[in-house]
């Protein structure tokens, strides 16, 4: 495997061994566990320099590496990733299957750290993330540590949609987005895990394109493990820009949470079947109306006056009413998204074993 340091650095692999004690050390000398921070990459050419950035800022004090799991694009991400510099210690590895679960799995394998960070290229930590989520992970005896998801705001649409994303009335009641409290949860975004809690129970399932976070926090929670939620942990969250890649992000959420809902019925959460149930209501409200009943149009007004009252309770809605209306139509369209998608998705299905895998192809776009 070809390494890429930073410029002019030592480039050579380290000797440590995969897993460990979190209270053990590091070669180096440090107290401090060795942390491997794993980027899966895909199509996302103007999100990873900002998300490597970001990594580059963590104050954390013991040792820290990056591992970019890079999957076949067509945006230029590996021409782009070629020109990044950092001052950590970075390996690339390919992840021909080009799915996110297969990308972790391998840049796992090919990391060292028993403490592995989870950072995908929409993502931008907090600088004192890493310090903080370790120090979770020794206080707490846990699994995994995660924090709170805060989409960044900017402006016209892409805020609008931001915004909706913020609201629980748009994403839901999730720990992890409103952060109220820390303590014990189903599960966290990202998250930074003792890798060999992850190791124990076979990795990311590979057959999942979605939802593989929640279902292996579900597996670490069955075997009696912890997963943590700490209120404190900040990560930015860049949304999607405009409509239509929203609307294709929750269809695929709602297809995959109910590929995991049929193989863990256990795992339901009523929260889980609102958009399907709205999806339904609007469906007999179309026949309704069909068949000219005035009581078809109940559901479709009552949910038209819930998006923008909702769009109206959010502070700092940008150029007043049409950013509102642009917030009431982002809610719609991810709720109407992730319900269709749990309805009428047909996720594949890849034959694949669950387990963590060795890497295979590698790459070296960073040279020193």
């Amino acid at each position: 495997m070809r390494n890429a340091g930073p410029p002019g650095g030592d480039s050579s692999d380290s000797a440590e061994s995969p897993g460990g004690d979190l209270s053990g050390g590091d070669s180096s000398g440090s107290d401090l566990s060795r942390v491997s921070v794993v980027v899966p990459a895909r199509n996302c050419a103007e999100l990873l320099p900002g998300c490597l950035a970001a990594i580059d800022r963590q104050t954390y004090q013991g040792p820290v590496d990056v591992t970019v799991a890079l999957a076949p694009s067509s945006d230029g991400t590996e021409q782009v990733l070629a020109r990044c510099r950092t001052r950590l210690r970075m390996r690339v590895v390919d992840n021909p299957a080009g799915i996110a679960s297969a990308g972790l799995n391998i840049a796992f394998a090919a990391s060292q750290g028993p403490v592995v960070a989870r950072v995908d290229a929409q993502a931008r930590p907090a600088p004192d993330y890493l310090e903080r989520a370790v120090a979770a992970l020794r206080r707490t005896g846990a699994a995994n540590v995660g924090g709170v998801q805060r989409p960044l705001r900017s402006e016209g649409l892409a805020d609008a949609i931001a915004a909706a994303m913020s609201s629980p009335f748009g994403a839901g009641p999730a720990a992890f987005r409103s952060g109220r409290s820390s303590g014990p949860v189903d599960t966290v975004y990202l998250g930074v895990f003792d890798r060999d809690a992850v190791a124990s129970v076979g990795g990311f399932d590979e057959t999942l394109l979605r939802n593989q976070d929640y279902e292996l926090n579900m597996r670490l929670r069955e075997q009696g493990r912890i997963v943590w939620l700490d209120a404190g942990l900040i990560v930015d969250y860049v949304p999607r820009s405009d409509y239509a890649g929203l609307a294709g992000q929750y269809f695929s959420y709602g297809a995959w949470k109910r590929n995991v809902l049929i193989r863990k019925p256990a795992s339901l959460r009523p929260r889980q079947l609102a958009a399907p149930a709205l999806v339904a209501a609007l469906a007999v409200s179309v026949l309704q109306i069909g068949l000219r009943r005035r009581l078809g149009l109940a559901a479709p007004l009552l949910y038209a006056g819930a998006c923008a009252a909702a769009a109206a309770r959010l502070e700092d809605t940008g150029d007043g009413r049409r950013q509102r209306t642009r917030t009431a139509a982002a809610f719609a369209v991810m709720h109407l998204s992730w319900g269709a998608g749990f309805w009428f998705g047909r996720p594949w299905r890849r034959r694949t074993r669950r387990r963590l895998r060795p890497t295979t192809g590698e790459t070296n776009p960073q040279r020193g």
